[in-house]
């Protein structure tokens, strides 16, 4: 990652220097390919390169279908063949408050403003039904900012003749349509307005010179925000915050100054401001995110600065607690290896700048959240999206239990000599089956979330996986372990097209929370067993390396398949006889009546 292009960033700064951070972004290598095709009710040009810059900084690499000026309409709903062989993998439709066709107008009746109001609604409403019908991809809409005058002053608010009443009663039937509808998301320029400054955000000076529907030096905050929400569908979300403690999860020096002495909780100002960051902190386990310590500390003093009494986080509430004198870096390291994850998940939170320069040296994927103050560290986490919200699945809200539990289950393995019989102690059972309405979000999020064990990286739209699932041509496995500490969720997931009677594995992944407890070889068993009931043959296996997926590189060889071919980039190819075929899973009960 460029740390120029991380929040908080210097705008300007990132205009000026624009082409140079794009030729360092393409030469870094990887990266997931998405077509997006951007239609606009006003000027788009700018927009859309403030935004490959965010993308490629968090390894999206797009490739942009622009509308002419204003044409989002005809674009959307018109035979394009232009937009309909640009096949658009996501669809971003930047429209404001200038493109809305026709506001109340103070002589009109109450009865006359509903009207246009619900007329306004229904034009893009037909818009996106349109789009969904035609492209089935995802649709990231803009809400409307605020208008810039107010005719009827603070009568604006609550009168059906008034611009603000109309904008806002707008915003939430755009909100209600997005509560019902998977596949489409709301970008909040009301709240980017509002914080940038309303004045400053619909200057006019670049409507009238340039058609710009927002303020030019706006445009990277802009693009930034919009880039979080693609970055979120695309699974490139952050999953743990790894915290200091010292002047920053409270005031002070828990060695120097003991309990008693550090600042948090409501007795001095400094003190309530560290209590409502860790309020802040604390929520963020609620959508998922995992809480860690790393911390130049000695443990027992980490232990009771974490349990003062006006704390609000305490030891329970983290999944690791690193406080020893090693360096971050390689605490943030160990800290990835026992959680099964990437640095480059972890967003690492330090009032020390030396400590951020160090981290961001030696970890440059790792995201470091730079602040000056409590109140800035709020502001620069909130505004950093990092954690992104597109879904929330009931496993999201059940993780940081979950990875607590493995943190049990890794210790029970140390009592067994024999991994075999500590994999035979936690009494798993796998419930594998084809997919249903409930778990197809959670089974979308898996597919654009797990990179280190999926074989081919394949990801699938919310209205791609709804297709897969009710296809005759697919083989379709979810599959859900539980054991004696409790239940992981939905883990795994393959896909299989038939071809004749032969089965090509599309898609093959399991989340890394479960590893080395065998339910890849659960998941095969039931593979080859609905393969057979279906007259397959034989099963083609297909490995495409990233820098991330080296860990199943080997992962078919091991479940007996022989290669079929390799090419110069190590794409490989393997096949599997169904008929020679013998389970493997000797650990994990299948429970029968789970399977279709």
């Amino acid at each position: 990652m460029l740390q120029e292009l991380c929040y908080p960033f210097d705008a300007d700064a990132i205009m000026q220097k624009r082409r140079r951070l794009l030729r360092q972004l393409k030469e870094q290598q990887g990266g997931v390919n998405l077509r997006i095709a951007v239609l606009g009710g006003s000027t788009t040009s700018d927009i859309v390169k403030m935004l490959e810059l965010f993308l490629r900084n968090r390894g999206i690499v797009p490739e942009f279908y622009e509308s002419e000026y204003a044409q989002y309409w005809e674009d959307a709903m018109f035979d394009n063949p232009e937009l309909a062989a640009f096949h658009p993998e996501l669809i971003f439709i930047h429209t404001s408050s200038r493109n809305i066709r026709e506001f109340p107008q103070v002589r009109d009746s109450a009865e006359l403003c509903e009207h246009k109001l619900h007329q306004t609604y229904t034009h893009f409403e037909q818009m996106w039904e349109h789009l969904n019908a035609v492209y089935g991809c995802p649709v990231i809409q803009n809400n409307f900012e605020l208008p810039m005058t107010r005719l009827l002053g603070n009568r604006e608010v609550g009168c059906p003749q008034g611009r603000i009443d109309f904008i806002s009663r707008l915003n939430v039937m755009f909100y209600d349509y997005a509560a019902s509808h998977n596949n489409f998301y709301i970008h909040d320029i009301q709240y980017l307005s509002a914080c940038y400054g309303l004045d400053k955000w619909l200057d006019p000076t670049y409507w009238h010179l340039y058609k710009y529907a927002l303020a030019v030096p706006a445009i990277p905050e802009f693009a930034y925000n919009l880039s979080n929400i693609i970055c979120s569908l695309m699974g490139r979300n952050k999953k743990v915050l790894a915290l200091d403690l010292d002047n920053t999860l409270w005031g002070g020096v828990i060695g120097d100054d003991g309990q008693a002495g550090i600042e948090i909780g409501q007795e001095t100002s400094v003190g309530q401001a560290y209590a409502e960051l860790q309020g802040y902190l604390k929520a963020h386990e609620d959508i998922g995110v995992l809480l860690t310590v790393c911390s130049k500390n000695d443990p027992e003093n980490a232990i009771s600065g974490l349990n003062h009494p006006d704390g609000i986080l305490k030891p329970d509430d983290f999944t690791l607690i690193k406080a020893n004198w090693e360096p971050k870096s390689q605490n943030l390291l160990d800290s990835a290896n026992e959680l099964n994850l990437l640095p480059e998940s972890f967003v690492f939170v330090d009032d020390n700048p030396a400590e951020r320069a160090i981290v961001q040296a030696q970890l440059p994927d790792t995201a470091v959240v730079a602040f000056s103050s409590v109140e800035d560290c709020i502001l620069a986490l909130d505004r950093s999206g990092y954690f992104e919200v597109t879904t929330l699945s009931a496993d999201d809200a059940k993780r940081n239990a979950m990875y607590k539990e493995n943190a049990q289950r890794q210790a029970a393995a140390q009592q067994f000599a024999n991994y075999a019989d500590f994999l035979k102690s936690l009494e798993m059972t796998a419930e594998i089956q084809d997919f249903d309405a409930i778990s197809l979000p959670r089974i979308t999020q898996l597919t654009n979330k797990s990179n280190q064990f999926n074989l081919t990286t394949k990801r699938y739209t919310q209205s791609e996986m709804e297709e897969t699932a009710a296809s005759s041509e697919y083989i379709r496995l979810c599959g859900r372990l539980k054991d004696k500490f409790g239940d992981n969720g939905i883990v795994s997931v393959v896909i299989g097209r038939k071809e004749g009677d032969t089965l090509h594995m599309e898609l093959w992944l399991m989340s890394c929370r479960v590893l080395k407890r065998d339910m890849e070889l659960a998941m095969l068993d039931e593979l080859v067993r609905t393969a057979r009931e279906q007259n397959i043959s034989r099963i083609f296996g297909y490995y495409f390396p990233t820098p991330k997926n080296g860990m199943v590189k080997d992962l078919y060889e091991s479940f007996g398949f022989t290669k079929v071919s390799e090419d110069a980039d190590g794409n490989t190819v393997w096949e599997l006889a169904v008929t020679d075929y013998v389970p493997k899973n000797q650990v994990i009960r299948i429970k029968e009546e789970a399977i279709l």
